[in-house]
Order: structure tokens, then C-alpha cells, then sequence
């Protein structure tokens, strides 16, 4: 039951400060005033206390009552967190719309699991077992797609004196009974656990398998490896929710955790009223049914923005700790750094850069930290993939938030407006981006697609380079002046952008790209530069090649050649030993 303790004494926004505050302690949740709005206590200050509201303070005022339980803010773990929505603090959307309407009235306190669903417990441990941390007591079939492992909570362990016979239980029921030595503690089909914490673990392990997305510009030049962090910086409208509701659809992560983080609400309606609709394209299962989506839109409270970061990535770590590869959209984390920098205004603090508080490094560090692969404490290997996006005003990637990301991350997908405005997409740049997860993943290529992977991705790559320097001396002067082999380098650069880096997303055939349709296409397009260079060398005309009917079928592969039918692909390839045979040197 909560308790008193301390009363309002000045309200400043969604910043409160308590008075009479001696009993609270740092990051503890408390409610305030008679609607018992939930916060937490983010400053103390000689028994006064300033709590972040996570909903709207209007009608508050001084003498109010603060009640607190003596908890941190912390999330329930258990079966029915897949297909749901929640706002930032864990509230569950679609019950609230149930029972009160498409408005959510302030001080509302539902439980985010629902409490009399009933869940089908097969046990896989017995009575007299030792359990330790982490360690398996049953299955639950949560969704056809998901088998949520049941756990013991980390830092419990003991003798297991009683196990739930099979049966279908609700998630407050008693599943099992540890013994810790120190008394007897029921185990049940949740867990809490306090978002600011990360879960613990074995140790990391090296990430040496793709995440692997089907976008061809990802995969191929720019890849993001199990357990690794990327952000999408770009500017409005260059794609950056697109990207990522890619990701999630077509990615081979085993959960997805979709968190909208202050973005505006008709994007975040999209993406709830679009996701229940998707179909997995793997399992031909609805998608939502390994989906948690996170909505906390611009025009809720900003305390709630700021806290539904550490909530998404709560979530995503507890199905880490089961041994599934977890995917986590951040959509964006340049609205969480401006609701530190409202809330670090409130507490008047010192602001450094574009008046971000000081500690802004330091909180994307924890953030992006808790990305990475690892060995689970039940002896598993799960990892965390954070594909987080930055909205930088007017696309300036010199910006506080978008600078201090790159020293924390290890691959950089950067959104080129140009590029969005000439309709290619995805809007990836290939000069501005990277990944430092090449040499992680060029074994998983080489051993499961072709060793030829990597020396044909970095032939390319010096394509686009080189063609990158010419397009300087075009701009001056035209690319009449310059020699066949070069004005080949240009034509081989633009089949290459429209053939390869350019997909549509809503082209059934072309959303989607396997790993070896891939490595064939590229082959396809480096084999015809290949060819194409002799040509020149023998005096073939630059401007024939764009006519000969080889080109013309390079451009449709992507197209023509469906994932059911790369064999005719492979056939393609042969081609060009004949392409060129008949023309007129």
C-alpha cells in the first residue's frame, strides 16, 4: 500500500517538486496528487524532491499529496507482451481504448500483462533441481510464432521444492517455489524488472553473423551484424521511418521491438494501423505476433518520451536473456535527447551544446551499450540489434546528438535528401555511410554464400569512389572529355545505382532480396564491367554499350528474376561471355 511521503511544492511543467521528501530515494516511481499521477525522482535536494510526471500535471498545485511504494520504475516480463502496445511507461493502449475510449485519462493504472488470460505452462524442471539465475522452469506457447521460456529472475537462486504440474495458469498464479536458503520464494509467470538497469549476463560475444534485412544496399555494402548498433541519420522526409519498418518486416530477428519515441502522431498511426495487418513473409503468420511497438507520440507527455527508450530496451533484453535474436527500432533518439533537454531545463541545469545537459554522451552510452550478443546466464546465446534513427535539424550531421552517436555505434546509414528527392530509394548514401562489421560477417558470407563476397563488395565500392571523383571534373566540364575507360566507370557507377542500390518497397518481387540473389546480381554487373572494359579497349563506343541487350536485362534483373527462380539468374551470368561478340569494334 502506498504511503505519504512528502507533498507538492512548486509545479513546473511535467517537473514537480516535493517537499517534506526525506524517505525517497533516487529513480524511485511515485504518484502524484489525487489523480496519483506516476513518476519518478530524478533530484534530491535537502529533503526536497524534483520527480519527472509522466503524464499532464494541469490541476496540480502546492500541498498536494506524493505517495511512493519504494520502487524503481520498472516493467513486467511475461507471456502476452507480443502483439501488444504500450505507451512509454509500459500502460497497455489497447486495453485503456477498451475500457475507457480512444482518450487516455490521466492517473489510469492498469496492469500491463491482463491478469485472467490463461497460459498453457509445460514445466521442463522438477522438484529438487538446483536453479540458478536465469534457469529454465517451463515453456509457455505465447504466440505460433514465439516459445516464451519461463525463468528464474536474475539474482534468485536455490532448490526448486515445487514445480507446477502442466496446465493452464494466469500470470499472478504460483508456477513454482525456490528454496534460496534464506526462505522460500514463488516463482510465477512474470517478472518485474527496473528499466534503468540492464539485465545481466555471462559475457559479450563477438558478433559474427548478418542481421540480414533483404535490402541490398544494407546488406551488401553497409551490413549490421547480430548484436551490433547502427543509427539512420537523415533529414525530413528522406525515409528514415521506412528503413526501419523494412527492417522490421523483413529482417531475420527473431522479436522485434518497435519504439516510437516522440515522433509525430500520423506516422506512429501507420505504423499501428499497418502492423496488425502484415503478414511475416518466413512463417506466413501475422507479424505482431513477434512485435512489441512502443507509442509515444510528440503530443503525449515528454517525461514519458524519455523513459520509453530504457522501456523498449528492457524488453528487448528479456527475450535476449531466452536466446532470441532481438531487433530494436528507435524511431527517433533525437526526440529523446530533446526531452533530456526540456526536463534538464526544468531542473536548471548548466546546458552545454544547443542547451543539451552535459550528461547527454553519457546517456546514449548506456543506451547503445546495451546492444551486443551475448551469453545469457542459462548458458544461451541471444543478442540485441539497435537500429536507431536520428533526425538532425536541416540534416546537419554535425549536430550534438548525431556527433556524440557516432562515437558509440559501429555502423552509420546516412540519408542523402538528394537522393530522396530523385525518388531512389532506400536514400542511403554510399559516401557518407559505413559499417565496421565487414570483416565480423565476411566469414558467415563466404561459408554459407560465396568467398567471393568480399573482394566483389570492395570492387565495387572503388567503382563508386572513383566515379564520386569524376563527377567533379563532369561538373566543370563534361563528360565528353573524358576517356572510354573513365566514361565506362560512370555508366558501370549508374547501372550499378539503378540495377542494384535502388529497391521498391512495395514491388513483391523487389522488397525482398536474399543473400544469394545478391552476391549474383552484383556478380551479374561487375562480370559486364568486366567484359564491357575489354570491349572499350578495342575500341567499342561507350555510348553502344547503353544500347546492347545485355544492359537492358541488367537493369530488370532485380525484377525478372524472382527468389524461386535464380537458377535462370545463374543462367543470366553466362551471357556475357557472348554480349559483346557481335559488335563492330
Amino acid at each position: 500500500m502506498a504511503e505519504v511521503v512528502g507533498r507538492v511544492y512548486r509545479v513546473s511543467g511535467p517537473v514537480v517538486e516535493v517537499e517534506e521528501a526525506w524517505s525517497l530515494s533516487m529513480l524511485e516511481v511515485v504518484e502524484v496528487g489525487n489523480l496519483h499521477l506516476v513518476g519518478e525522482v530524478v533530484h534530491l535536494k535537502t529533503g526536497h524532491a524534483f520527480v519527472q510526471v509522466y503524464e499532464d500535471t494541469t490541476s496540480l498545485k502546492p500541498g498536494d499529496p506524493v505517495y511512493s511504494n519504494h520502487e524503481p520504475l520498472s516493467v513486467e516480463l511475461g507471456p502476452g507482451l507480443l502483439g501488444s502496445i504500450f505507451d512509454g511507461v509500459q500502460r497497455p493502449l489497447q486495453l485503456i481504448r477498451e475500457k475507457q475510449g480512444m482518450a487516455i485519462a490521466r492517473g489510469i493504472h492498469l496492469p500491463p500483462l491482463e491478469r485472467t488470460r490463461r497460459w498453457e505452462f509445460a514445466p521442463v524442471a522438477s522438484a529438487g533441481q538446483q536453479a540458478g539465475p536465469g534457469a529454465i522452469i517451463g515453456e509457455v506457447q505465447e504466440t505460433g510464432l514465439v516459445r516464451h521460456l519461463i525463468m528464474v529472475p536474475p539474482g534468485l537462486s536455490g532448490r526448486l521444492v515445487w514445480v507446477a504440474p502442466p496446465g493452464d495458469y494466469t500470470v499472478e498464479d504460483k508456477i513454482a517455489v525456490l528454496d534460496t536458503g534464506q526462505g522460500q520464494v514463488p516463482l510465477r509467470l512474470f517478472q518485474r524488472w527496473p528499466v534503468r538497469r540492464s539485465r545481466p549476463y555471462q559475457r559479450k560475444i563477438e558478433p559474427n553473423e548478418p542481421l540480414l534485412t533483404g535490402q541490398r544496399v544494407i546488406d551488401t555494402l553497409f551490413p549490421l551484424a547480430k548484436g551490433g548498433s547502427v543509427a539512420v541519420p537523415g533529414g525530413f522526409g528522406t525515409g528514415k521511418t521506412v528503413v526501419q519498418h523494412q527492417m522490421a518486416r523483413w529482417s531475420d530477428a527473431d522479436i522485434v521491438v518497435f519504439v516510437g519515441c516522440g515522433e509525430r502522431g500520423n506516422e506512429m498511426t501507420d505504423v499501428l494501423l499497418s502492423f496488425p495487418s502484415l503478414v511475416d513473409p518466413r512463417q506466413g503468420r501475422p507479424l505482431m505476433e513477434r512485435t512489441i511497438l512502443v507509442a509515444n507520440t510528440s503530443n503525449m507527455p515528454v517525461a514519458a518520451r524519455e523513459a520509453s527508450i530504457y522501456t523498449g530496451i528492457t524488453l528487448a533484453e528479456y527475450y535476449r536473456d531466452m536466446g532470441y535474436h532481438v531487433a530494436l527500432m528507435a524511431d527517433s533518439t533525437s526526440r529523446w535527447a530533446e526531452a533530456l533537454r526540456e526536463l534538464s531545463g526544468r531542473l536548471e541545469e548548466m546546458p552545454l551544446e544547443e542547451g543539451f545537459p552535459a550528461y547527454l554522451p553519457s546517456r546514449l552510452a548506456e543506451f547503445y551499450e546495451r546492444a551486443g550478443a551475448v551469453r545469457n546466464l542459462n548458458g544461451r546465446s541471444g543478442s540485441i540489434s539497435i537500429i536507431a534513427s536520428v533526425s538532425p535539424p536541416g540534416g546537419d550531421f554535425s549536430e550534438p546528438v548525431t556527433a556524440h552517436t557516432k562515437r558509440f555505434i559501429r555502423a552509420f546509414w546516412a540519408l542523402d535528401r538528394e537522393l530522396a528527392n530523385a525518388r531512389h530509394y532506400p536514400a542511403i548514401s554510399w559516401t557518407e555511410s559505413y559499417s565496421e562489421y565487414l570483416e565480423d560477417v565476411q566469414n558467415w558470407w563466404h561459408e554459407k554464400i560465396s568467398p567471393e563476397w568480399l573482394s566483389l563488395r570492395y570492387a565495387i565500392m572503388e567503382i563508386l569512389q572513383k566515379e564520386q571523383k569524376l563527377m567533379q571534373v563532369v561538373k566543370l566540364i563534361g563528360p565528353d572529355v573524358l576517356p572510354p575507360s573513365q566514361r565506362l566507370i560512370l555508366e558501370t557507377a549508374e547501372l550499378f545505382k539503378n540495377a542494384f542500390l535502388q529497391q521498391n518497397a512495395f514491388e513483391p518481387v523487389d522488397a525482398f532480396t536474399s543473400p544469394k540473389k545478391q552476391l549474383l546480381m552484383l556478380k551479374a554487373i561487375m562480370r559486364f564491367h568486366e567484359k564491357a572494359e575489354m570491349a572499350v579497349k578495342n575500341g567499342l563506343a561507350v555510348s553502344r554499350i547503353r544500347q546492347l541487350p545485355i544492359y537492358q536485362k541488367l537493369l530488370r534483373m532485380k525484377t525478372n528474376y524472382p527468389e524461386d527462380a535464380l537458377d535462370r539468374l545463374e543462367e543470366f551470368l553466362k551471357e556475357f561471355e557472348t554480349a559483346f561478340q557481335q559488335e563492330e569494334f
